[in-house]
């Protein structure tokens, strides 16, 4: 609760009047700063009040692509006993205020506002909670109170449909690497043997080193399995255009690009982080619309983490011109992931690869990208 410019000028004048009668003895000026002080009283009576209101909104959808259209529908039901209300409402659209008009709502009746939510940005937006201002008829106090819940609509990256998904990896037991195609058989591991094992399955060159019968285990490993690395480091992505950086937002479109394709597909696909974190499981794309840039990533701890789990065959780091000097770290976990792809987005010319075997996509933002990745000819 708060005092208006002009309740703070009425009621320093009732004072200054009061205290001028009583000290002059003039009754004209107490009766006029008792009329100001009853003013007052009376707007901070008013404004005390506390309406009896039932908020609910629904956001129709709750999760959209970047651009896509949102709407919000927002209900304020009177749950009050007495007659009708007129309130000053405003409901909260990220950093945006909507106006809600609350005018002679009565008992036990509700009143819809909906309203588009905006979608031009990637990101997590909150919507409310209402916040709803009393003020008295001449406007001496004003008091604001926060009514239901906040809603969130997450705004998805941009999806560019791509078709080509790298192929699998096979290690033979010489150390050799090939790809594979889709739904191939390989070597797993080697046990002894037991009493009911085909002995097609004995692996004879290790058996004659070891002494002892030894079984190969197969396994379907031939479907590729995928790790994206999302740099959001804010060093990386340097350029920032009213507050983002273009260079990310690109990246995580490039990001839902190639995790949709490998769902589309049933090929298990790992998200991770520059900063640290993953999922490999849930709803990426949420993942993906909270994505903030940090300005304290580790990248040389999360490629230690990479190096040692080995999460799949193939790497994808997506990334901005501002980590240029750090593709020779990545670079180096070509020993771990067979297949390393590197997606650079805003920088300026050829990037050079950081590595043997590295392929490298520059690419201005997420279209180009997709069209790069189709033209790939060695997946």
């Amino acid at each position: 609760m708060r005092l208006t410019a002009r309740g703070i000028g009425l009621l320093a004048s009732g004072v200054a009047l009061l205290v001028t009668g009583f000290w002059f003895g003039y009754p004209e000026l107490t009766l006029l700063g008792s009329a100001a002080a009853i003013a007052a009283g009376c707007a901070f009576a008013h404004a005390a009040w506390r309406p009896r209101l039932d908020v609910s909104r629904v956001a129709d959808p709750d999760r959209v692509a970047r651009g896509e259209a949102a709407t919000m529908t927002l209900t304020v039901r009177n749950t009050g006993r007495v007659g009708s209300t007129s309130l000053i409402a405003e409901d909260r659209c990220g950093s945006r205020p909507v106006p809600v008009p609350l005018l002679r709502l009565r008992s036990g009746h509700d009143t819809t506002v909906s309203y588009p939510v905006p979608t031009e940005r990637r990101g997590v937006i909150p919507v409310g909670p209402l916040r709803v201002t009393r003020r008295d008829a001449l406007g001496l106090v004003s008091l604001a109170r926060s009514h239901g819940d906040t809603a969130k609509v997450w705004v998805h990256p941009r999806i560019h449909l791509l078709t080509a998904v790298p192929s699998g990896v096979a290690r033979s037991l010489d150390g050799r690497v090939d790809k594979v195609s889709h739904g191939t058989i390989t070597f797993d591991s080697l046990r002894e043997y037991v009493v009911g094992d085909e002995l097609r399955r004995v692996h004879w060159r290790t058996s004659a080193k070891v002494g002892e019968l030894m079984v190969r285990e197969d396994l379907d490993t031939s479907l590729p399995r995928i790790v994206v690395l999302l740099d959001d480091r804010a060093a990386a992505h340097p350029k920032l255009i009213d507050g983002v950086a273009e260079t990310f937002e690109s990246a995580c479109e490039a990001a839902a690009s190639i995790v949709a394709a490998a769902v589309r597909e049933d090929v298990p696909v790992t998200l991770q982080m520059a900063s640290g974190g993953g999922t490999s499981g849930g709803n990426f794309l949420d993942r993906l619309a909270e994505a903030e840039l940090h300005g304290d990533g580790d990248l040389r701890g999360t490629a230690d983490r990479l190096r040692r789990d080995r999460l799949g065959d193939t790497l994808v780091f997506l990334t901005g011109p501002g980590a240029r000097a750090d593709l020779g770290l990545v670079g180096a976990l070509r020993g771990p992931y067979p297949a390393v792809v590197v997606g650079m987005f805003g920088g300026q010319g050829p990037t050079a690869a950081g590595g043997d075997g590295v392929l490298v996509l520059d690419a201005a933002d997420g279209p180009e990208f997709a069209a790069r990745w189709e033209g790939v000819q060695r997946w």
